[in-house]
């Protein structure tokens, strides 16, 4: 744990304000960032922050050194080095990994204009920005399965929606997102046979979904579509904005990104939301 420390200590120091979007400020006393900006980044609490860099801490889980990496902006070898000192096993090659490289974390800190978050293979949220946590609400408090977005769509009920605002969707648009759900899940299956937490993600909707295990039985084919679709804002009220999945060349990495054209009504409810963020608009 002492070597874990002074590792990550000196990680921190050599990661720039600049570099993940944060205003570099005054009277710093060192280029790096501060305990409570990693924090921040990662999702902790700047005393667990405190306690692992001096060595204070018990071995750190899996999902806090992903965050950690993520923050930290960590090569692949540099993440496994991590996951070795805190005396865990580095992600597996059949494994579903929720690693974002540093490039694509730029991209999420730096298109700050626009609603954007990342996925991993099985479509749980993995990173955010600010824009798509006031918009929808800051996934950092929703644990679990919570965090995936098929689970959340074939069996959590309507009012258990995101913290800040709930996807409205037409009947045709849940069909196609269904049908290209079930097909990243499946593709997702195939890739990674070993990946138990996965198979148990398969399991549980079909036992909880006769909807999904129809679907999955019928093995049916989608794909995602650029569409608009409809956020019911707690305080803004309705938001209509262009949707579009992207891919990450390499990776199994989806970014979803909202967009608004300059000039409207939808555009004008974005640029609110990035001044007041997360504070009440009531």
């Amino acid at each position: 744990m002492a070597e874990l420390g002074k590792t990550l200590h000196a990680w921190r120091d050599r990661v720039t304000p600049a570099e993940v979007g944060l205003p570099a400020g005054d009277r710093r006393r060192a280029p790096g960032l501060r305990r409570e900006e990693l924090a921040q980044l990662a999702g902790l609490s700047m005393d667990y922050v405190v306690r692992l860099e001096q060595g204070r801490s018990s071995a750190p889980s899996v999902q806090v050194l992903t965050a950690l990496s993520r923050a930290l902006r960590l090569t692949d070898a540099e993440r496994d080095h991590l996951f070795v000192l805190a005396g865990q096993v580095p992600p597996a090659a059949g494994q579903i990994s929720a690693y974002i490289p540093p490039g694509v974390q730029r991209l999420v800190d730096q298109l700050d204009a626009a609603p954007l978050s990342v996925y991993d293979a099985a479509w749980t949220i993995v990173s955010w920005n600010p824009l798509w946590a006031a918009l929808l609400g800051d996934p950092s408090v929703l644990r679990g399965r919570r965090r995936n977005i098929i689970w959340r769509h074939f069996t959590a009920p309507v009012e258990e929606s995101w913290p800040a605002g709930r996807i409205v969707q037409t009947p045709e648009q849940a069909a196609v997102f269904s049908r290209a759900m079930i097909t990243d899940l499946r593709t997702a299956a195939a890739r990674y046979p070993k990946d138990a937490d996965l198979r148990a993600l398969i399991q549980e909707l079909r036992a909880g979904s006769d909807h999904f295990a129809r679907l999955w039985d019928q093995h049916v084919v989608g794909f995602h579509e650029s569409d608009r679709k409809t956020i019911e804002h707690a305080s803004l009220g309705p938001i209509t904005l262009d949707c579009d999945v992207l891919t990450v060349p390499g990776s199994d990495l989806r970014i979803v990104v909202y967009t608004a054209a300059p000039g409207t009504e939808a555009a004008e409810k974005l640029r609110l939301l990035s001044v007041v963020g997360l504070q009440s608009l009531a």
